[in-house]
Order: C-alpha cells, then structure tokens, then sequence
C-alpha cells in the first residue's frame, strides 16, 4: 500500500519518536512546514517539502503533466 505524503511523514515522526517541533528543528524547517505537510496541505513549497523528506532518504520530484501517459 502507497502512503501520502501526510501519512508517511505522520508515520516516520513516530517511528524515530519525535515531537513535530524537534522534527521540524532537526529538518531545518519551520514547525508550520510540518505541520501542513501533516495536515495534507496542498500549498506546499517543494523546497520545503524535500528538507523533511531527505531526513529520511527521500525526495520528491516536480511533475511535467506532459511526461504522464493517460
């Protein structure tokens, strides 16, 4: 099963057992940055995005509609 993107970082939080605001700290980020990620927030700065994201290995990448295939 796939997670969102608000379901993973809830989850990865968790699992290293810290508090939104030490995550957020460690991640370079604002606490609000967690925070909307968290909450499913679709006005998200990418940058951001991949600053919590590489806390864990990860990143992602912008999408060109024109590369998807329908």
């Amino acid at each position: 099963m796939m997670l969102g993107l608000s379901e993973f970082v809830r989850q990865k939080t968790k699992e290293v057992n810290l508090t939104q605001e030490e995550f957020a700290d460690r991640a370079g980020v604002a606490l609000t940055v967690v925070r909307k990620i968290e909450q499913g927030k679709e006005n998200l700065n990418l940058e951001k995005v991949n600053q919590v994201l590489k806390m864990f290995g990860h990143t992602l990448a912008p999408v060109n509609t024109r590369e998807i295939s329908v």
